[in-house]
């Protein structure tokens, strides 16, 4: 039936064979007669349809048709095929509604019809009546102006009026937080409440006592220490946030392969639009809701969108239905994209989740709770102290600065006990301050994040917070071999026909018969494609490295046209490869003759097993008795024993009657495994990355031992091994990481395939691959390496030493700027002569404990002498005594700042010179206490202090240089100190703690 619409395009419908088939003689009248009304009632429906479209297109463009007609011819076409795109037959006096990738032109002339809302509800509710209704999977590509098999022009007009129309392939998150958020949050703490109250009462006491010019100075200088710590608290939260925030876009910026213009080309997946023709392998990530436009044994994992764990099949019949956010299990497939962004379930259910930045990682618990541990104490300590003073204030035990009694009954003025009641009440809220370490938390925090940063830089894509300081207590990494520790680059070298090595040969001089086996066998068993430009004469191969090299080499060496078996052929089933069954299969019909062939590609070793004849060079066909299997398994090891991975190839002819099918009836076709013929054999090489030797090496002497774990024969593990530096020429004993875990060790494994998906997650740190990983394993990772290389992963074990995080904690706290100077210092090759920590091992180590023993006792007593006998000792009075107690004892933190660079170092200024904001964070904190002392005389307490003042001072912290220098020559036993006082311990490593934005309550305290 063809139909003519003046002023409009319509497609040409094709009933004559469905009429025809009407009159034929097999049908009884009854049957005849339901087919009649059959066809009546899609007549009609077609003409209702073609009618509505005729309305819509003149309300769209203003004006009328003049007398619109319809022309049903029903002449019975000359051939009809109910699958192929012949059914729709354009007339030859109208454009064709499918766009061909030749006429570019074609779309940009046609406007795109508005049925966004009708194909999201179709693919949501999976509706296979409605489906039928667009006139199947090609109706609606029909519909969308695009070739199934080219995919969509692909020029930028042509993808902007798409994204225009049906909306690009982003969803709606909720913003991140703001600097606000976070300044709020901080004024939840308990702690810098009771501050603010008490600043609030000093300060209006203050005032009314001394006057507004002085009388702020004491609560005005509360408020400022309590901005300040709520300043670098909120920006901290607020930077972390941001930096969750910009490796969550990096994370979700999917690579997906899809056909534009007749070529395959990687996009992202935020620039896919409706109509894009995306290509799907096994544990791809579906990246838009959409139609199965052909593959084979396509299964996918809808467990993130429905719950249920059973994959789902996928077929062009029953189930096209494809759903954004899925994975795909088995199989592979090429969909065409109906539904992107907003208007995909997943869109809907992504917008509403906001990704949780509160993560902990295992040491900050601990240190939280330490915190609260030391806080509990310092709060006991507070109360006491609030008790003891005022019990003493009002019993008269008290002077002003007159001498007299402060409290003296009745008498005493109500403000005046008010205010001594608030500076008691700030006292006793000091020692809290100064007693709780929440900045031992936060400067963990920084390092982590400071670290993540790094890491990006390094390659090396942090998912899980945690990961970070986790993968420096690693004792076993268990690494995959190919793209890992080899360059993933392949490319064949050998090639062996029978048991003749076949070297230069050249194509010709095979026997046409075995060259043509070998065509099909690599044409048309891959995932992988050829394209060849209309412009130029190089091919394009795409696909994963080891099918680019096999079909480079099939192109270039055997002369394969890919298009041209295609035509030839037709695929009747495929069996996917998996690390499971480790080959891949097909089965194909020749149109010619309609004979079958069946082919095998994968190890070379469990092909050969399926086998049990070969081909001569010569073309002929010999029994594979026990004296050749031998040869042929020797021609394997000897090539795997050069490092090359083996790939044979086989195949069978079969007849109909031969064909075998599953136990689930005649549904699912199985392929011949057994009596095959072997073709030949190809060796490809994959060359070990530069460094990967150097990097191995780094980690054993950190006392981490390397496993390599891979699918590949024993052989070329054994070699490669060797190349990397794993195995010892002496050492050929190939072990498996079994139960590592449960063994006590730390275990990091890496991986890049669906089926490395459990060991990623069951392992303490998952490393998956960014450039040949799935997404399945991506998601299972904490960590993604994305140069795919070992030397990647040896760096993120060293800078994720727990030797550079715990090096944070063992330092004194100097405050927060003063933690994050320490946390930026990068990590060195000296970390790698370790042995990595255990599970178990102390928050605070021996080597700490000494650091910190010996500079404590020395400012203590440093301390108390000045503050017993400092006043008789330089002849000044209290006020200058207290400045210099004062200054004394931040000089000393930032002396000792530079010890605690290095905890078991004697030279602790070795590359100082590259950490500039060391010495800009340092440089900064010394100038801030020269205005404190010299300038905020007033609002610090202070006084001015002279130049043989200031050279005391300087004298005095600069003894913390020597202190440990000396004290690391102390030698530390491997028992944990104080183990068994930990409370006692963790307590004491606490209260070593300054603050250095609250300098001046602690100058007040002092």
């Amino acid at each position: 039936m063809s139909t003519t619409i003046t002023g409009s395009y319509f497609p040409h419908y094709d009933c004559g064979t469905i009429i025809l088939n009407v009159s034929a003689a097999t049908f009884t009248k009854a049957q005849k007669r339901w087919r009649v009304a059959y066809v009546a009632i899609c007549s009609f429906r077609v003409l209702l349809s073609l009618s509505k479209q005729n309305v819509m297109r003149q309300k769209a463009t203003g004006t009328a048709l003049p007398h619109s007609h319809l022309t049903v011819d029903i002449q019975p076409p000359t051939s009809y095929h109910h699958d192929d795109q012949s059914d729709i037959v354009p007339n030859p006096d109208l454009p064709d509604l499918v766009p061909k990738p030749h006429s570019p032109d074609l779309v940009s002339n046609h406007a795109l019809p508005d049925i966004n809302t009708k194909l999201t509800e179709m693919v949501k509710e999976k509706d296979l009546i409605a489906l039928r209704g667009f006139g199947g999977v090609e109706g609606v590509a029909a519909t969308l102006l695009i070739d199934p098999q080219h995919g969509i022009l692909g020029n930028e007009d042509d993808v902007h009026r798409r994204r225009d129309k049906f909306g690009s392939n982003t969803y709606y998150k909720p913003p991140p937080k703001g600097l606000f958020y976070f300044v709020v949050d901080a004024f939840k703490d308990t702690t810098i409440l009771i501050l603010l109250v008490c600043a609030a009462l000093s300060l209006g006491f203050g005032i009314k006592e001394h006057g507004p010019q002085e009388g702020w100075y004491e609560g005005g200088s509360i408020f400022v220490a309590v901005f300040l710590v709520i300043s670098v608290a909120a920006l901290s939260n607020f930077r972390q946030e941001r930096q969750f925030d910009k490796l969550s876009k990096i994370s979700n910026n999917i690579k997906i392969d899809v056909a534009r213009d007749g070529r395959r080309q990687e996009i992202s997946i935020f620039d896919i639009v409706v109509g894009d023709v995306v290509f799907l392998n096994i544990g791809d990530q579906i990246p838009a809701d959409g139609l199965f436009l052909e593959g084979h044994s396509m299964e996918v994992d809808e467990s993130s969108m429905t719950g249920e764990s059973d994959h789902v099949e996928v077929d062009r019949e029953r189930n096209p239905f494809l759903f954004s956010g899925s994975k795909v299990a088995d199989g592979y497939a090429r969909m065409l994209v109906t539904s992107v962004g907003m208007n995909t379930a997943w869109g809907e259910m992504m917008s509403s989740i906001s990704r949780d930045t509160n993560e902990r990682t295992p040491l900050q618990a601990r240190l939280d709770k330490l915190t609260s541990s030391i806080g509990k104490v310092g709060l006991a300590v507070a109360f006491l102290v609030l008790v003891v003073l005022l019990i003493r204030y009002f019993t008269g035990h008290t002077k002003d600065e007159n001498g007299q009694r402060e409290y003296n009954g009745s008498d005493k003025d109500i403000n005046d006990v008010l205010n001594s009641v608030v500076n008691i009440v700030a006292a006793a809220v000091t020692i809290i301050v100064v007693a709780i370490p929440e900045g031992l938390p936060l400067a963990v925090t920084l390092t982590l994040a400071y670290s993540m940063k790094r890491m990006m830089a390094d390659h090396a894509m942090v998912r899980k917070l945690s990961a970070c300081e986790t993968m420096g207590s690693a004792t076993i990494i268990c690494t995959d071999k190919t793209g890992t520790l080899t360059m993933n680059q392949m490319k064949v070298t050998k090639f062996w026909l029978g048991q003749e090595e076949m070297g230069e040969i050249p194509s010709n001089a095979i026997t046409p018969c075995i060259l043509e086996l070998f065509r099909q066998g690599v044409g048309l068993n891959t995932t992988g494609s050829v394209y060849r430009p209309a412009s130029g004469a190089v091919f394009e191969f795409s696909g994963s490295p080891t099918e680019k090299a096999i079909l480079s080499w099939a192109v270039q060496e055997l002369g394969m046209d890919v298009e041209q078996l295609k035509q030839t052929y037709s695929i009747l089933h495929v069996e996917t490869f998996n690390s499971e069954k480790k080959r891949s299969g097909v089965s194909m019909r020749k149109n010619a003759d309609n004979t079958i062939h069946v082919h095998w590609k994968g190890a070379a070793e469990m092909v050969l097993q399926m086998c049990s004849n070969y081909y001569e060079t010569s073309g002929t066909i010999k029994s594979m008795d026990e004296d050749s299997r031998m040869r042929l398994e020797k021609i394997i090891q000897g090539m795997a024993a050069s490092s090359l991975r083996c790939i044979a190839f086989a195949y069978k002819q079969i007849s109909e009657a031969e064909i075998e099918y599953n136990d689930d009836g005649r549904a699912h076709q199985k392929l011949n495994e057994n009596g095959l013929t072997l073709l030949g054999i190809v060796g490809l090489k994959d060359p070990c990355r530069p460094g990967v030797k150097r990097a191995v090496e780094i980690c054993k002497s950190a006392g981490v031992e390397i496993k390599m774990i891979t699918g590949d024969n024993v052989f070329t593990a054994k070699a490669i091994a060797t190349e990397c530096g794993i195995l010892g020429f002496d050492d050929t004993e190939h072990r498996g990481a079994v139960c590592l875990k449960q063994k006590g060790e730390v275990v990091a494994v890496t991986g890049d395939g669906t089926n490395d998906a459990p060991a990623l997650k069951e392992a303490d740190i998952g490393l998956s691959m960014g450039i040949q990983g799935t997404e399945v394993a991506k998601e299972s990772s904490d960590i993604v390496i994305l140069d795919d290389n070992f030397t990647s992963v040896a760096t993120v074990l060293r800078r994720g030493s727990p030797h550079s995080c715990s090096t944070v904690v063992g330092k004194p706290n100097y405050g927060h700027i003063g933690s994050l100077a320490l946390a930026t210092d990068r990590p060195t090759n000296e970390l790698m002569q370790r042995p990595p920590v255990g599970r178990t091992e102390p928050l605070i180590t021996n080597v700490m404990w000494r650091n910190l023993l010996a500079q404590a006792l020395y400012q203590i007593a440093v301390l108390l002498t000045l503050q017993f006998k400092g006043e008789s000792i330089f002849n000044v009075d209290e006020k200058v005594n207290d400045t210099l107690i004062f200054n004394t004892f931040v000089l000393c933190q930032v002396f000792n700042e530079f010890n605690a660079r290095k905890l078991e170092k004697q030279n602790v200024f070795k590359g100082i010179h590259k950490n500039k904001l060391f010495l800009g964070i340092v440089g900064f904190t010394i100038v801030l206490q020269v205005v404190m002392v010299e300038f905020l005389k007033k609002f610090a307490d202070t006084v001015n202090l002279n130049g043989l003042q200031w050279a005391i001072c300087i004298a005095i912290a600069a003894v913390s240089w020597p202190i440990g220098w000396i004290v690391k020559f102390i030698p530390v036993s491997d028992k944990p100190f104080l183990s068994h006082l930990k409370w006692a311990g963790q307590a004491f490593g606490g209260f070593y703690t300054y603050h250095i934005s609250l300098s001046p309550v602690l100058e007040g305290a002092v």
